[in-house]
C-alpha cells in the first residue's frame, strides 16, 4: 500500500484557490483590455496568481477558523487582488498560443 492510499486527503483544501477564482473571475469581467479567455489562458492566469499568494491549506476545523482569520486581513486581500490582475497581465502579454485563440476556442463566423 501506497503512502497515498493509506490516508485521506480528502479534507486537505487551499482556500486560496477558491479566493483566486472568484476574484479572477471578477477582474476579468471588468479588464479594460482585450484578454485571451481560452481555457488555457484562464488556468495559467489561476496558476500564476496561485503562485504569487500565500496558501490557505487546512485539513480541520480548526484549519477553518485559521483561514477565515487570513482571509479577513486587509493586506491578504491586497496581495490577492495584485496578485490576480498581475497574473492576467502577464498571461495577456505572453499567452501560450499565438495571438490568436487556438481553432477551437473561435466561434462560428468570427474567422
Amino acid at each position: 500500500m501506497t503512502f497515498i492510499d493509506r490516508y485521506n486527503f480528502e479534507f486537505l483544501k487551499n482556500d486560496a484557490e477558491d479566493m483566486v477564482l472568484q476574484e479572477l473571475g471578477s477582474q476579468l469581467e471588468s479588464y479594460p483590455q482585450p484578454v485571451c479567455l481560452c481555457n488555457d489562458c484562464v488556468l495559467d492566469m489561476a496558476a500564476v496568481a496561485l503562485n504569487a499568494v500565500k496558501p490557505l491549506y487546512r485539513a480541520s476545523l480548526l484549519g477553518s477558523l485559521y483561514t477565515a482569520t487570513a482571509k479577513n486581513e486587509k493586506a491578504y486581500g491586497s496581495s490577492l487582488r495584485d496578485a490576480v490582475s498581475g497574473a492576467i497581465e502577464k498571461v495577456r502579454e505572453n499567452p501560450s498560443h499565438d495571438v490568436e485563440p487556438p481553432e477551437a476556442e473561435v466561434e462560428p463566423g468570427e474567422a
